[in-house]
């Protein structure tokens, strides 16, 4: 079957397109693609994360598999070492992460592409393991874009004896993988064959979720925590312009439903021709503010609502996770918009398995509570947002990484589409802005005058000198009649392959 397919590695990419060389559709490429990805995306991809796969079909209606991270059962007093701070790097910025047992939630990753197999690919589980195996026990050479993320979070990837004789570089015994590196993993390959073969009860219920249980003994997760864990089916959040239609994560994530509002209040302006720059910003800053409230109505605010906080954007303009993304589509006209997470890993790995837990209690913005203050045996909220946008005779599938940029990266590139009429590729490769906690980021590449004003109204600013991950990754495919296109962001190493 023909199809294109759109990721964050040209490794993850080969993997999909061999599925549909070997008579896949969309779904087995997402799924090929994302077992390669927990090999040369380890960083970002694991079989001990979660994620979201928003499905379309011209025969049923658009689903949205939920299989995201879930809250332990329990609370308990934990030692210090289980849940400790680390540093992330971006250069002139960085972040704060937690690491170690006490940061790991309940694993969905594999209940949730099982899931999808069963229900909607073409090709067996052994089959789709493929290209991960080869890529596992054959290598793969570390590129720029896995390199520099490996330099964000060097500590967690130095934080344990075995991840740091896993992840070091042959060139230095004290440094992490660096670029032309070959990784293997022979381990996680071992773990992917058998589990092919047995199915997903040996993570969530046999010897796996034993050693998974063992390593979490001075966290939080149980083995019945595994036990318990569902992938949950929902219908996708909806927002219509102009015969076009956002398909994208539903609640109790909150990533869709901010981008949802993000987009009402961009449409007001560009109806009424206030559209600009310092807008944009405003309406970021008016978002993050209202985070809470907005993920809390699933039936979105209604036009006077909406107005109200349009009116306000207004007043101000004029004063002034590591995630991953894999986006494919057939011309069967099957679209599967992938988006996976381990947050940033929680520095060990599974015993004879290859691969880190997440790290997804101890994501500040996953916890806006505060640290230990989740709910038990809850869905874990995220601002991850697997979308697509439906037209008659054209669809896009597209999503991103980038934490709690995924929302703003979505909100410019769909705003392009939507109300500047671009193509998929100006979309994507247009330059960003994100704000927060009352901090401008910017890429610098605007118009001149245009970002002056801007950063005049945003003392608390940053310029960055290019393009950068920071801004997330919007790995994106295109099919308009039987024609398939895409791009893979730059910003996060993107590749696109059509086969």
């Amino acid at each position: 079957m023909k199809g294109c397919i759109a990721c964050g590695h040209p490794q993850t990419a080969e993997a999909g397109q061999w599925a549909f060389s070997q008579g896949g559709n969309a779904f087995d490429a997402a799924i090929a693609a994302f077992w390669a990805a927990c090999v040369a995306e380890p960083a970002l991809a694991s079989p001990g994360g979660g994620g979201f796969l928003l499905a379309a079909s011209p025969d049923w209606d658009a689903r949205l598999y939920d299989f995201f991270v879930h809250t332990p059962q329990r609370k308990r007093q934990i030692p210090e070492q289980s849940f400790f701070p680390i540093q992330g790097n971006f250069g002139k910025v960085t972040q704060t992460f937690h690491i170690g047992a006490g940061a790991v939630a309940t694993p969905g990753a594999v209940r949730g592409i099982f899931a999808v197999q069963r229900d909607m690919a073409n090709l067996p589980m052994k089959v789709l393991v493929q290209p991960a195996l080869d890529l596992a026990r054959n290598g793969v050479v570390v590129n720029a874009h896995q390199a520099y993320v490996f330099q964000i979070i060097q500590p967690i990837f130095q934080a344990t004896s075995s991840v740091r004789a896993l992840f070091r570089s042959p060139q230095s015994e004290n440094d992490v993988l660096q670029r032309g590196d070959r990784f293997h993993n022979p381990e996680l390959a071992d773990f992917l064959e058998v589990l092919a073969r047995e199915g997903e009860r040996l993570f969530y219920e046999g010897e796996v979720a034993d050693l998974v249980a063992a390593a979490c003994e001075s966290g939080f997760v149980q083995k019945s925590d595994l036990l318990g864990y569902r992938c949950v089916e929902r219908n996708p959040l909806e927002w219509s312009y102009h015969h076009k239609t956002l398909l994208s994560n539903p609640v109790p994530s909150s990533g869709g439903s901010l981008v949802r509002f993000g987009l009402q209040l961009l449409q007001q302006a560009y109806e009424k021709a206030t559209l600009n720059l310092g807008f944009l910003a405003e309406v970021f800053a008016a978002t993050e503010s209202r985070r809470n409230l907005i993920a809390q109505r699933p039936e979105g605010l209604d036009a006077l609502e909406v107005q109200r906080y349009y009116d306000a954007v207004c007043l101000r303009a004029r004063a002034y996770r590591g995630t991953t993304q894999i986006s494919a589509a057939d011309q069967e006209g099957n679209l599967a918009s992938l988006t996976v997470s381990n947050g940033e890993g929680c520095g060990f790995l599974v015993p004879k398995c290859g691969f880190m837990l997440n790290n997804m209690l101890g994501e500040e913005d996953l916890n806006p509570g505060g640290w230990h203050r989740w709910p038990v045996d809850q869905r874990m909220t995220s601002m991850m947002a697997p979308s697509m946008l439906i037209e008659k005779d054209r669809q896009i599938v597209l999503g991103s990484g980038g934490s709690n940029r995924i929302r703003t990266a979505l909100v410019q590139v769909l705003a392009h589409l939507l109300f500047d009429a671009t193509d998929l590729k100006t979309a994507v490769q247009a330059p960003r802005i994100h704000v927060e906690a009352g901090k401008l980021d910017a890429e610098p590449d605007f118009k001149p005058r245009d970002l002056q004003a801007l950063l005049a109204k945003w003392p608390n600013h940053h310029v960055w000198d290019d393009h950068n991950l920071f801004f997330g990754g919007v790995h994106a495919v295109e099919r308009c009649g039987r024609k398939l296109s895409g791009i893979g962001d730059p910003r996060r190493g993107g590749s696109c392959l059509v086969g």
